[in-house]
Order: structure tokens, then sequence, then C-alpha cells
């Protein structure tokens, strides 16, 4: 049987719980139907407490791991208030799409897409937190490991990385990368 180490591919399920002065909320499941998938060591993202967890285990392993802050800590620098006009399409404000508490994908000025949270919307301005929503809060993860195989050539080949949106075809410049995509 294959056992997770760099280059495999992985599929894996999960029950995603946060901890809050002790007590547990699910938060998130991931089923066979739809698992996440991987290759370990090449796919960036993977929560650490994971990524050290996960070496040697085999198709069927189960796994429970407790990740303190697993995804950062809360940065109040990362809530900020943006002008209304940042959000206006042929010059009208999106009142159906900036609402408080929904998600926006928005974009930095290097071309990263990211998504932020709507906290409150002005008469001139819309305050967004960009912080990871879990940012801040112990996790747990709790689950089984569904395949272990070797990697194929494409799977090993990170995702383009820009965020522009062009799918690695930058030679145009059209997407603002200038044909330097990462």
């Amino acid at each position: 049987m294959e056992k997770i180490e760099p280059g495999k591919y992985v599929e894996l399920t999960y029950d995603l719980y946060t901890i809050t002065d002790g007590k547990e909320q699910l938060v998130h499941q991931s089923d066979e139907q739809d698992p996440e998938r991987f290759v370990f060591g090449v796919t960036p993202g993977l929560v650490p407490a994971l990524e050290k967890e996960l070496p040697g285990k085999t198709t069927g392993d189960e796994y429970d791991v407790v990740a303190p802050k697993a995804f950062g800590d809360f940065d109040p620098e990362a809530v900020v208030e943006l002008e209304k006009e940042v959000f206006e399409i042929d010059g009208k404000f999106d009142e159906e799409a900036i609402k408080v508490g929904g998600y926006v994908p928005m974009m930095t000025a290097d071309g990263y897409r990211i998504n932020g949270k709507v906290v409150d919307v002005t008469p001139t301005h819309v305050k967004m937190d960009f912080n990871h929503p879990l940012a801040g809060l112990d996790v747990r993860f709790k689950g089984k490991v569904l395949t272990v195989r070797e990697a194929t050539a494409e799977e090993l080949q990170p995702a383009h990385g820009c965020g522009c949106g062009c799918e690695g075809n930058c030679e145009s410049g059209d997407c603002g990368c200038d044909g330097n995509c990462k």
C-alpha cells in the first residue's frame, strides 16, 4: 500500500470543527463524493498541522488533528475601508452583491484573487475584512484518507498562480500580468 509522502496524490475527507472554550462546533464537512484533493508537498495551502500528521498514512487510515490558529491570527490591519466607487459597475453601486455578511471576490494590486467579507456599508465606504473566516480560531480536523497514489505529471504541475484569470496564457498582456505570471 502506498503511503503519503511528497509527490503523492491524496484524496481525503474530513469534518472541520472550531474549538472555543473547550467546545467544538462543526463548521465544514467534505465527503467521499467531493473529497479534498492535493499532491502532498506540491499543492500549496495545506494546514501545517495536517502536513505534519499525514506522512506515512495509507488508504483507509483515519486522522484526528487539533490545529491551534490553523488559519493564522486575526489581523486588524486586514480590515479596511474602501471607497464605495470601487464597487460600482457602469457608475452604479452594486447593492445586490455588496451586502453586510457577504463575501466578495476581489483582486490585490499584484493581481491575486482574494475574498473579503463585507463588514459595513456607509454612504461613502465599504468596510471589508480580508482575514480568513477562521483566523484566530483553534480547529480540529477529523477524517479519513481515501486515496494515496503516484501523482501524474499533470497533477505535479503547480496551478497557475498569478490570480489574473488568464489560465497561464499571459503573453498578450491583456490580463495585467504583462506575461510575467508566476
